[in-house]
């Protein structure tokens, strides 16, 4: 069964599933949301009309929403890495960690670089003061919850981490991470030299013109 990914290289919750496939090592096909590609986006206005990306499509089974799509991959594919602990409370943990990165940096990063595509007249600087504030508590909240080496919980690379680097890739260009914060900084470091995290980031590289704050010369 081939399975179909609607999705661009360029966004932070593709990002995340691709790491995710890639760490599994599965078999896709990437069908390319980008604008000139008319056959795919109507496709995917069809199975999902409220478009938001990624979709993931194996045979008659149509699943939205990154973590989802993870669980998923990791139940049907229980012989490749998995991705959640077979442990009910580790996987838990992972859970956590997964929404932390989701609604404390990702949710905020996008705050910032889409203040950044509305007109002058329309731009809400309350609320880019308080996606600011809130990526300062979330990284310093990390910061004293990671450890010194390995992933987000425990040895083993998980859905946790396929959270964190994209997250963390992008929120570092819209909010740096303190100097001072030195666990937090040597994580995302290590997330950036993982080889499907380092994959992902590669395929991205052609679209950094497209980042509206402007993508720094880094990373």
């Amino acid at each position: 069964m081939t399975m179909e990914l609607f999705a661009h290289p360029f966004s932070s919750y593709c990002q995340k599933v691709l790491i995710a496939l890639r760490e599994k090592g599965l078999d896709f096909e990437l069908r390319l949301l980008e604008p000139d590609q008319t056959v795919t986006q109507a496709e995917f206005a069809r199975l999902w009309p409220l478009q938001r990306m990624p979709l993931l499509r194996a045979g008659e089974t149509v699943l939205m929403e990154s973590t989802l799509i993870i669980e998923w991959l990791d139940l049907q594919h229980p012989d490749a890495p998995r991705l959640l602990p077979a442990d009910p409370q580790a996987a838990l943990q992972v859970r956590l960690f997964d929404r932390l990165f989701d609604q404390y940096v990702m949710t905020p990063m996008q705050k910032l670089v889409f203040d950044c595509i509305r007109p002058a007249e329309k731009r809400d600087p309350h609320g880019v003061a308080e996606a600011h504030a809130l990526l300062e508590k979330a990284y310093a909240w990390l910061d004293g919850q990671l450890p010194a080496a390995g992933w987000a919980v425990g040895q083993c690379f998980s859905l946790a981490d396929c959270a964190a680097a994209p997250s963390l890739f992008y929120a570092d260009w819209v909010h740096e991470i303190p100097p001072e914060l030195h666990r937090l900084r040597a994580y995302r470091q290590r997330l950036l030299a993982h080889p499907s995290v380092a994959r992902a980031v590669d395929e991205g590289r052609p679209y950094r013109s497209w980042f509206p704050p402007g993508a720094p010369d880094r990373d």
